[in-house]
């Protein structure tokens, strides 16, 4: 039987089997674009000095600009020495580089750093400590820490240069007009003549540490146990399927079915080109050992001495590669009998 190669897939194929997948990156990278939109150019998160947000902070920015403080917005905190470091969300920084950004400040002030000792809920509280006197009744709550002065019960504390406050209320535009919360945001942001607001993400943490560093301990063990299992499970499967054992087929196809069935997938498939190559192919396979020659050899020159035809005719009928239509085709397997019959008698 004569060896037929598989049907290029055509561009319908191609778009048929790639739409979906496709229409799934456009519905993200547009989901992308549109939360990169509303998001605008950044400023608008949490406590940002440039957000006109109820939860940004433009309003105490301008507050302090006012009293000749010059505000410096950072993602980096590089150069704190002598001025005021306000960290807005400290837990997404190392902790070793937040020590030694906090001990080259003069002052540091930190909103909801990790090591609370509770929690509580954010209301209007009384100072309780000279250090907050002057600011008098503010919006505090959040976690409760320990520390050498303690305000508004345990939830503003401060520890030599550093004050650690649970909630960050008393900073954002909706609350600063609130009881005492514009003294007291002045008071702790405003001892120096710079500021030095830091506004980090989570990518400060992720460049101390490497991304195996990052991933918990239960996972890479889950991991573990998943790499062991699928090793287990393909010698398994390896050894259960044992050796290829040649099997009889259960019935017997007829050649003219197989014949039938592929004509069809061609004429579905409109892969008449491919099937004309095919029937070439197979005259050439006939005819060759008819002349005494080679398998692989072109039987074009003896053909046309043995039928009287011209080379170049014989050479187009069985070599050419001109694309050929469901009429074109029938035509060629006619001339193609027709050829081979002649070479028979000849």
């Amino acid at each position: 039987m004569t060896a037929i190669s598989p049907v290029s897939p055509d561009a319908r194929r191609i778009w048929a089997a790639a739409r979906g997948p496709l229409l799934i990156g456009v519905i993200i990278l547009g989901a992308a674009i549109v939360i990169t939109l509303l998001r605008g150019s950044g400023e608008g998160g949490s406590l940002d000095p440039r957000s006109y947000r109820p939860e940004g902070s433009r309003a105490v920015a301008h507050l302090l600009e006012q009293n000749g403080v010059r505000v410096e917005l950072t993602d980096d905190a590089s150069a704190v020495d002598g001025a005021t470091l306000f960290v807005t969300h400290p837990n997404l920084i190392d902790p070793a580089r937040l020590a030694d950004l906090s001990r080259r400040a003069a002052a540091t002030v930190l909103v909801a750093p990790a090591g609370g000792v509770g929690q509580v809920e954010a209301r209007t509280r009384q100072p309780g400590c000279p250090l907050a006197a002057k600011a008098g009744a503010a919006t505090t709550g959040g976690f409760v820490y320990e520390g050498e002065q303690r305000c508004y019960d345990s939830t503003v504390v401060r520890t030599g240069t550093v004050t650690a406050l649970g909630h960050g209320a008393v900073f954002t535009n909706r609350d600063l007009d609130s009881e005492g919360n514009a003294a007291l945001a002045l008071s702790l942001l405003g001892g120096h003549e710079r500021l030095v607001w830091y506004v980090p993400s989570a990518a400060d943490r992720s460049q101390q540490k490497s991304l195996t560093d990052l991933v918990p301990d239960g996972w890479k063990f889950g991991a573990l146990q998943l790499g062991v299992a699928a090793v287990l499970i393909a010698l398994w499967r390896a050894r259960r399927l044992g050796r290829v054992v040649p099997e009889p087929l259960p019935v017997v196809v007829r050649a003219t079915e197989t014949v039938e069935g592929r004509a069809r997938l061609y004429r579905r498939s409109h892969a008449a080109g491919h099937a004309a190559a095919v029937l070439r192919q197979a005259a050439r396979d006939r005819i060759t050992p008819l002349l005494g020659l080679p398998a692989g050899e072109d039987p074009s020159d003896e053909i046309a001495r043995r039928t009287s035809r011209p080379v170049a005719e014989v050479r187009t009928l069985l070599s050419s590669a001109e694309p050929v239509d469901d009429r074109g085709l029938v035509a060629l397997a006619s001339r193609l009998d027709a050829l081979e019959n002649e070479v028979r008698k000849g």
